[in-house]
């Protein structure tokens, strides 16, 4: 018993550190020839033998072979589970908590008792976003938090610096959104919404509207009255 015990740690001793070195050759390859990849975050094995993933920029993912001399951009998709990995791989990483959004930085809105939570991201001159808007007024019992997110045009930033400083914050942007009436010209700190594109960029937030539930699910994309509902009823 103590013999194959023994055995079996060395095993797993010997197939550790075959890892380790086979991780630290991708490192060192990888360094030589793409000097450009500053940051190489994680190398682990894929579900493919021989082919190895390639963390980079904390949420960025590539993959490579044993040797590092080939390099792969793209997405690994497992057939028999009909699931995209690298897609899963990328939403795990730059999945957020909801409990930890700077709410204050956000334009909020309660209706009903409120119980049920929902943050979204969303550029002032984005016509999904209207349309989402449109849908979402039908939601009751719900606290919405939507954080002003100016990626589009430049006007998307100007926009938004008004919503952000007007007297009624919440008027200005539903009225904005839901019937054309464009904010007057305020001006105030804004830092907040900076605060929001650095929160976005990091999180890989590229479209509005982006919604993002108590629970931490992201979906992204307008999607209708009845979506959003299940999504909150879903909500365990």
């Amino acid at each position: 018993m103590n013999y194959l015990k023994t055995l079996l740690t060395g095993l797993l001793l010997a197939a550790t550190l075959g890892a380790s070195a086979q991780e630290a050759s991708i490192r060192k390859n990888i360094a030589e020839r793409l000097p450009q990849i500053k940051t190489l975050n994680e190398v682990t094995a894929s579900p493919i033998p021989g082919l190895y993933e390639l963390r980079i920029n904390e949420t960025e993912i590539f993959y490579t072979d044993a040797e590092a001399n080939f390099l792969i951009e793209g997405s690994l998709i497992d057939l028999k589970q009909r699931r995209n990995l690298t897609e899963d791989r990328i939403a795990k990483l730059t999945a957020m908590n909801f409990d930890e959004l700077p709410l204050k930085d956000a334009v909020t809105v309660v209706r009903g008792n409120g119980k049920r939570k929902l943050a979204v991201f969303e550029d002032p001159n984005c016509g999904y976003c209207k349309r989402f808007e449109q849908d979402l007024e039908k939601v009751t019992n719900v606290t919405i938090h939507t954080f002003l997110y100016p990626i589009l045009t430049p006007d998307s930033s100007v926009k938004s610096k008004n919503i952000w400083c007007a007297k009624d914050r919440i008027k200005t942007w539903q009225s904005w959104m839901l019937k054309e009436q464009t904010p007057a010209n305020v001006t105030c700190d804004v830092s907040a919404i900076t605060r929001n594109l650095e929160l976005g960029r990091k999180h890989k937030i590229t479209g509005t509207p982006t919604l993002i539930f108590a629970d931490g699910s992201r979906v992204p994309g307008a999607i209708t009255t009845a979506q959003i509902e299940k999504y909150l009823t879903d909500i365990k």
